[in-house]
């Protein structure tokens, strides 16, 4: 299944955007329950974050992304990618 990462910019403040951070860390979950292997963070740096997950295609990912709550709500900004792998540890060639 493809991954796709959806790179974030947080455009509100720290006070607004902590009001949907649980329903955010709800959604995540259950994508995980549904098999999208979904993985949600923020950099240290603060100001945004990302979400990387696997979907059958990029419609089905631009669908999963405009049901995040942090989409919903407007607190983000967002670039969507398919992200095509070319090396990973699991690979032992």
């Amino acid at each position: 299944m493809p991954i796709f990462v959806k790179i974030e910019t947080g455009t509100v403040n720290k006070q607004i955007f902590d009001r949907y951070v649980p329903a955010h860390k709800d959604y995540v979950r259950q994508l995980i329950a549904k098999g999208h292997k979904a993985r949600s963070g923020y950099w240290g740096e603060l100001g945004g974050g990302m979400l990387i997950f696997e979907a059958n295609s990029l419609e089905e990912a631009r669908k999963i992304v405009a049901q995040d709550p942090l989409i919903v709500n407007n607190c983000v900004d967002y670039e969507l990618h398919e992200w095509c792998i070319v090396v990973d540890y699991a690979a032992r060639n």
